[in-house]
């Protein structure tokens, strides 16, 4: 739906666009969400907040839908349907958003109730048939000519940081002119922050040094990972994509236990969320969740920034491959064992 013709598989995003965090109230006010939608009797799709780890369940009866919670600051909320693809909505105290559209055109929705929420509908019906390419750019044309409007944040993590292809030079560029236009934006610093750390992105070459603690309280490096086909698989409850591709590397590690190891990196907010998803497939391998998300240190030192990213690495720990989809990740590391 809100794809702007790139694969939801990486909405982050998704997404991370998700991660929209703006300095303005600092009382709790309540935030409301109405909607309609044509040709849908009943159903119900997911509402979450990837910058602090919520996720609401909506459920729709005679095509309306409400929405309520509290909110202290600004936040980039996403739906997601049941067909999995989203639609960002900008999340104001004390506002009320109206939301209509129709479940056969998913990609027309639109969203009103404010001059943000309208603008960002026009974006979005504007760049839904263009290329990527130029997608990205009509987004960073946006950004630099409203650095001071809250989707500016939104459009640069999705487009320049949480894509296919990041590119983090231009994202540390046009954050740095959002971040002087919107001064008390404490989101927006803490990106800067970590642009000017994601330097490790790399496609080739050796895999940047890193350690953390898994679930369990086990050391996790790069010691880890010496076997002959080793895979670090960033995912997170929120998001099917990500457990499906958690999944296919499970069915191709237990085929391959002698010769393959794997870690995975969890962005929940807290580690329970996907202790149940790994426990049901019984999966036992590293899982890195320490409930910071976005600000974990370990996703700078691998460079990693989407949920589904994913790298490969052979025994000597030389990358051999970065953020395959799924079908390609389970065909490379068959290759790979061959």
């Amino acid at each position: 739906m809100i794809h702007y013709a790139l694969s939801i598989k990486h909405l982050a995003l998704s997404i991370t666009t998700l991660l929209l965090l703006s300095s303005c109230n600092s009382s709790s006010d309540s935030f409301r969400l109405e909607g309609r939608f044509r040709n849908l009797n009943q159903g119900e799709f997911y509402i979450y907040d990837a910058e602090r780890g919520t996720k609401d369940t909506i459920r729709v009866r005679d095509g309306r839908f409400e929405y309520q919670r509290n909110l202290e600051d600004t936040a980039m909320l996403m739906l997601m349907f049941p067909n999995f693809s989203e639609l960002p909505i900008i999340a104001h105290p004390n506002s009320k958003i109206t939301i209509k559209g129709d479940v056969s055109h998913l990609r027309e929705t639109k969203v009103s109730g404010d001059k943000a929420n309208e603008e960002l509908t026009s974006f979005r019906l504007d760049v839904a048939e263009q290329t990527p390419p130029a997608q990205r750019k009509t987004a960073e044309d946006f950004i630099i000519n409203n650095p001071s409007s809250p989707i500016s944040l939104y459009l640069l993590q999705r487009f320049f940081i949480l894509s296919d292809l990041p590119d983090y030079g231009k994202g540390q560029e046009l954050c740095t002119l959002v971040a002087i236009h919107q001064p008390n934006n404490i989101r927006a610093k803490r990106l800067l922050k970590e642009l000017q750390l994601l330097k490790n992105y790399k496609t080739e070459g050796p895999l940047p040094p890193f350690h953390a603690r898994d679930t369990k309280g086990r050391l996790v490096d790069n010691s880890t990972l010496k076997s002959d086909v080793n895979v670090i698989v960033v995912w997170s409850s929120w998001n099917y994509e990500s457990q499906n591709m958690v999944r296919t590397v499970r069915r191709r590690e237990q085929a391959h236990r002698d010769r393959m190891s794997v870690i995975t990196i969890c962005l929940d907010a807290n580690k329970n969320e996907g202790k149940g998803v790994l426990e049901r497939d019984s999966i036992s391998w590293p899982n890195v969740c320490d409930g910071k998300m976005w600000e974990s240190p370990i996703l700078t030192q691998l460079g990693v920034s989407t949920v589904c990213s994913n790298i490969i690495t052979d025994k000597r720990g030389f990358i051999v491959a970065r953020n395959l989809e799924t079908p390609k990740l389970s065909e490379k590391i068959e290759s790979l064992l061959k």
